[in-house]
């Protein structure tokens, strides 16, 4: 029975995990027009006693920000210059479907080992 309730905790912090992974993919892809905006970046955990994935620390990304000539931008320089944003649409429409399709198998998981409790305990009921 434990190992029941184990599998659906591992894999509520699964989704729990893809879920502020999507969280950050979509600030991105709202950002992405927005000058000096660095992309962020989510790193998972895993803890060693419990094998539960957590969401570490939020990075920014440090490629450096493209230059846009734009010499009516109120942000541009001398040069007609402002940094622009590193967001790439297809690497963070890509993450977001990663992110899904890793939410959709932990989502199973826990459906699975939904089912099976629920089996097990119409064993015992009876």
């Amino acid at each position: 029975m434990t190992d029941l309730m184990q599998a659906l905790s591992l894999s509520a912090s699964g989704m729990e995990a893809q879920a502020r992974r999507l969280r950050h993919v979509s600030e991105n892809i709202a950002n992405a027009d927005t000058p000096g905006y660095h992309r962020k970046l989510v790193s998972f955990q895993s803890e060693v006693e419990t094998g539960a994935v957590s969401v570490g620390k939020v990075r920014l990304d440090q490629t450096a920000l493209p230059k846009v000539y734009d010499p009516s931008h109120p942000l541009a320089d001398l040069t007609g210059h402002y940094d622009g944003s590193n967001v790439d649409l297809v690497i963070e429409i890509a993450d977001a479907r990663e992110a899904q399709r890793s939410y959709e198998a932990n989502l199973r998981l826990f459906d699975q080992a939904r089912q099976m409790t629920q089996s097990l305990f119409d064993l015992i009921r009876r």
